[in-house]
């Protein structure tokens, strides 16, 4: 999956940012905070990615630009009741330091003042974050964590085929160029070359 983006901010919407990757815009849901942070239009930036793949939605990519943010978001989903929304908005109130703080507090009234999060979940919250770190080293603990029961990583092909079938192309279309790309390019070909080559398949 998708694990981090440089690229030149492309637009930015209410809810998510297009990221223009040599040629290939990606679409990354962010929190207003991070947003508000992006630099002018055209301008680089990085972006921390946590790819999160659903059968109704397929890829979806959330993005942060700094690795703790990233971290603490993966954290706040293994809560039961925390959907991607509300793990967002939390981190639009409280960045990850100040959200640990309020969970030693046990300051569930803080983290209530996210949108869409309330007194009963933020006890949740603050009851089960207690004692848990709030960084970067929680992507990589909770990864391994549903690695028994978690689907084998997707091939060069099924990610281009995700991220095409992401910018709008019906799944058989984006197959099929694809699978063009791929016989051009050869089998270690990298998501980003058989993207861009698909792309151009399309425009023929």
């Amino acid at each position: 999956m998708i694990g981090r983006l440089r690229g030149a901010v492309a637009e930015v919407g209410e809810e998510d940012a297009l990221i223009d990757v040599m040629g290939v815009g990606y679409v990354v849901r962010c929190g207003a905070r991070t947003l508000s942070r992006l630099p002018e239009i055209g301008a680089e930036t990085l972006l921390h990615v946590e790819s999160a793949w659903g059968e109704q939605t397929g890829l979806v990519l959330y993005g942060f630009l700094d690795r703790a943010e990233r971290g603490a978001f993966v954290q706040l989903r293994t809560i039961q009741g925390v959907g991607p929304k509300a793990a967002l908005a939390v981190l639009d109130v409280l960045p990850p330091a100040e959200l640990a703080a309020a969970v030693a507090r046990e300051d569930k009234a803080l983290v209530a003042r996210a949108q869409g999060v309330g007194p009963k979940l933020a006890l949740r919250i603050v009851t089960e974050l207690k004692g848990k770190p709030l960084g970067d080293g929680t992507v990589a603990a909770f990864h391994a964590q549903i690695q028994p029961v978690a689907p084998s990583r997707p091939s060069a092909s099924g990610e281009a085929v995700a991220a095409l079938m992401g910018l709008g192309v019906a799944e058989p279309a984006a197959r099929r160029v694809v699978e063009a790309a791929a016989l051009r390019l050869g089998e270690d070909a990298e998501p980003p070359a058989l993207i861009k080559a698909a792309l151009q398949e399309l425009g023929r």
